[in-house]
């Protein structure tokens, strides 16, 4: 399964994520969510980082009519790829993300991320999502076969990994999708304002 984790890994850096999954590595994802088990404990994510992922991932996917990321567990799912799937250096990285992620909200608004108000942590959210959405275009403007370096914006990694964690989820699988692997249509690289609509 090592390769397969990587291929995983490699293409939700590089591609309109669940819209262009090939159907046996979305089966993987579910597989791994499904031996994580209901109300794992958490080993990676510390409480404040576990906080902070819940948070932004209930902001991109809030509840409607359905459950939304965190009704999906999508930080357990987080919690599962940094745990399992991602090598020591970019499980790291991730957490460093949180980190600066808060020093930036602590900059702005004298507080820690959880700490802001709603709107205060949508206001950074929407500023980030504008800096990922400059990689995503350009991701998608390189020439076939040219790599761009990892993103820097550490937002750019939690907004696809919370479509994935809830699309792979039982809620977002069954209720939001249908059970249809695949959904016919998905703005994976929607700027958050868009995603919200």
């Amino acid at each position: 399964m090592n390769m397969q984790r990587r291929d995983v890994l490699r293409l939700l850096a590089s591609t309109a994520v669940i819209s262009a999954l090939p159907v046996e590595l979305m089966q993987s994802l579910q597989q791994a969510r499904a031996q994580s088990g209901p109300g794992g404990s958490l080993r990676t994510l510390n409480a404040h980082q576990n906080l902070t992922i819940t948070t932004m991932s209930d902001i991109i996917i809030p509840e409607t009519t359905t459950p939304g990321a965190k009704g999906a567990k999508v930080n357990e799912f987080i919690d599962l790829l940094l745990t399992e799937w991602y090598d020591k250096p970019d499980t790291d990285h991730f957490l460093q993300g949180i980190a600066e992620a808060d020093a930036t909200s602590r900059k702005r608004f004298g507080k820690a991320f959880v700490d802001c108000t709603t709107a205060q942590q949508v206001q950074l959210m929407k500023t980030w999502d504008d800096e990922a959405m400059q990689y995503a275009r350009a991701l998608k403007a390189k020439p076939t076969g040219q790599m761009l370096p990892p993103p820097a914006n550490f937002f750019y990694t939690v907004k696809r990994l919370t479509l994935v964690g809830y699309y792979t989820s039982e809620v977002g699988f069954s209720k939001e999708l249908g059970k249809t692997i695949i959904p016919m249509k998905h703005a994976g690289c929607a700027p958050l304002s868009e995603a919200r609509s």
